[in-house]
């Protein structure tokens, strides 16, 4: 499996036949410019701006933002309900989290997740192995909840999404007190934008940092 990443919470997954799905496609106003990224799927967590832009795609992508199961030219993809916040979306809405199975990874995107997850939907979601979590806060969890939610699904890859970094115009936090946090966990900066994940060298315990990606 590859995967890049575009900023904020806009990923690129493909498989190894080519398949290809776009997380969280993120508008302009957020300061990143995504644009023609060719893929076969896009997924929305929730209706918000920096995560809704669905004119980045190119070509005929099937649009996904409900939850239940779908599969994606032999990508499955199972849509989770949870909230925005941690007052049941009352202060900011529901939130969808994907897990994607590809090439015998299992890759949980948490959205805008605003909460902790209760036992019944630890059950549910299963085994992650690779984690995209959002860490900047104030619309979202924070650095320390992030952890605690990356602890409670124990996947062998975090991949801290949805944090302020050059050119992010969005007033949330950056990731250093994540990483300043983060215990008994190997730390790589890629200082790039992507990444080959595989099954068998999948690893445990690591955080990967990607730099975003830019179609400029």
């Amino acid at each position: 499996m590859n995967i890049r990443w575009y900023g904020h919470s806009c990923f690129l997954l493909t498989d190894e036949n080519g398949v290809s799905i776009l997380t969280d496609p993120c508008s302009p106003e957020t300061g990143y410019e995504v644009k023609n990224v060719y893929c076969d799927a896009v997924t929305v967590s929730h209706d918000h701006f920096d995560h809704n832009y669905i004119k980045a795609a190119a070509g005929e992508p099937i649009i996904i933002t409900d939850t239940g199961p779908h599969d994606v030219k032999g990508v499955r993809i199972t849509g989770f309900p949870t909230f925005h916040d941690e007052f049941k979306g009352s202060r900011r809405g529901n939130n969808i989290m994907y897990l994607f199975e590809l090439d015998g990874i299992r890759v949980l995107h948490a959205g805008d997740i605003g909460h902790q997850l209760t036992r019944e939907q630890i059950a549910d979601i299963g085994f992650v192995d690779v984690l995209l979590v959002p860490i900047g806060g104030k619309y979202t969890l924070n650095y320390i909840e992030a952890r605690d939610f990356a602890n409670s699904l124990r996947p062998s890859v975090v991949i801290p999404m949805h944090y302020r970094i050059p050119p992010c115009t969005i007033d949330i936090d950056d990731c250093s007190s994540f990483i300043s946090t983060v215990r008994d966990c190997r730390i790589h900066k890629l200082n790039d934008h992507e990444a080959s994940i595989f099954k068998n060298s999948l690893g445990e315990d690591r955080v990967l940092i990607f730099e975003p990606y830019t179609t400029n």
